[in-house]
């Protein structure tokens, strides 16, 4: 669940609910252009080994929008995967015969089948990140599908208040906020609606 979702129910249930718009759909486009060129620097003639790789679910369409940027700079096709964390965390209770899961987000590329990890520079693709515990559930799935030349990190967000030692790679924008308020990330196709918000934490 993303922190958009769990933000959600705020709308009806506090009749005195705000958010506060922190950046637009505008300056997200350029953030995510800002990350695409970071990774293709920090890649250099070696972009062909990279797959992003979206945590689920809001890190599936950063990691769309990031593919995107990265296509408009480099022209070649990027891989581009989904994880599914689930039956890694060790925050949440877990559940009998769920699984981590890497799997191929279509249409990808004209590569097939879903690219391995397997000598691979994986980087994983988040909305938010926080107590950087679903980026270490996500390093455990990776593993668990083969052994990676190295994995990486791209966030859109790092609000603070890390529990466990994870430190991203690349970062979009640093935005500590109170226990007290949420990040909520909107991604579409219309910049003057969608951008980030703080919310008041249900």
């Amino acid at each position: 669940m993303t922190q958009a979702q769990r933000a959600a129910p705020a709308h009806t249930a506090d009749p005195g609910w705000t958010r506060t718009r922190v950046l637009d759909g505008h300056g997200v486009s350029r953030v995510l252009t800002r990350l695409a060129h970071e990774i293709v620097e920090g890649h250099p003639g070696d972009m062909e080994r990279v797959v992003l790789a979206g945590v689920r679910e809001g890190g599936v369409g950063v990691a769309r929008d990031l593919c995107a940027h990265l296509r408009q700079i480099l022209a070649p096709e990027v891989m581009l995967v989904a994880v599914d964390v689930s039956g890694f965390r060790d925050d949440r209770p877990r559940q009998p015969g769920l699984d981590g899961a890497w799997q191929g987000i279509l249409p990808v590329t004209s590569r097939t089948p879903t690219p391995s990890p397997e000598g691979a520079v994986v980087i994983l693709v988040d909305d938010v990140i926080q107590t950087g515990r679903t980026m270490r559930a996500a390093f455990d799935v990776v593993s668990s599908q083969g052994r990676p030349a190295a994995i990486e990190m791209a966030v859109l967000v790092d609000r603070g208040g890390r529990e466990v030692p994870v430190r991203p790679t690349y970062v979009g924008k640093n935005l500590p906020v109170t226990a007290a308020e949420w990040v909520e990330i909107e991604l579409g196709s219309d910049p003057d609606a969608g951008g980030i918000f703080l919310v008041p934490r249900p």
